[in-house]
């Protein structure tokens, strides 16, 4: 077990076993840059000032000009609503993306992110659960999904033929760069945070299923 684990349990926390709508922590397998060391430089990549106390951002401060054009990008794609994909779509493409790419900590933030913005709490519950909406979920729903895991895949499923239906059942293209860029953006990031570290919280019944 390496240390970051060893630690984590001694604490009496543990790695998740299932995606959850739950608060998470979590660990990084390398040290976060210093909180005592952040320079101009590094407040400019974070961005915002709260998150210095983040041990995923104050990882990625380690280079501060990636960081700071990656957080720019992230705010953009998803809090510029000035027409195109009603946000929580934005959100629900990437509840799906980490689910279809196991990240439980990006599902759990996006799944709370998407319910706020006025999701319904069951069909994103059973996103999380079973890993697919159900068939009843209203259908800009079920192709903001499918759309989703198909930009996830290796090699990619998405194609012109997903356009036009995407057209067809009254996307536009404002609706569907947003997805695209939702998606895939997810489908990024989720592969940076499973390979610097793993989502941790209270085991047993302190876990918040």
């Amino acid at each position: 077990m390496s240390d970051a684990r060893h630690t984590r349990r001694a604490q009496g926390v543990g790695e998740p076993a299932e995606f959850t709508f739950a608060e998470l922590d979590w660990t990084p397998w390398l040290d976060p840059l210093p909180e005592s060391e952040l320079t101009e430089r590094h407040r400019d990549g974070l961005v915002d000032a709260a998150r210095a106390k983040s041990p995923y951002f104050m990882l990625l401060a380690r280079d501060p000009d990636i960081l700071g054009a990656r957080t720019r990008s992230d705010k953009d794609i998803f809090y510029n609503t000035d027409g195109g994909l009603p946000r929580r779509e934005r959100e629900l493409a990437a509840v799906a993306v980490s689910r279809f790419n196991g990240c439980i900590f990006c599902a759990s933030v996006h799944a709370r992110f998407s319910e706020l913005q006025g999701g319904d709490h069951e069909t994103i519950a059973a996103l999380l659960r079973d890993g697919t909406l159900p068939a009843d979920a209203p259908a800009p729903w079920l192709l903001t999904a499918e759309t989703a895991e198909r930009l996830s895949a290796t090699p990619v499923e998405f194609s012109a033929v997903h356009v036009a239906a995407l057209r067809e059942a009254g996307f536009d293209d404002a609706a569907i760069l947003d997805l695209i860029n939702s998606a895939s953006f997810f489908n990024w990031a989720n592969r940076l945070m499973l390979s610097l570290g793993f989502p941790s919280g209270k085991t047993g019944s302190d876990r918040d299923a």
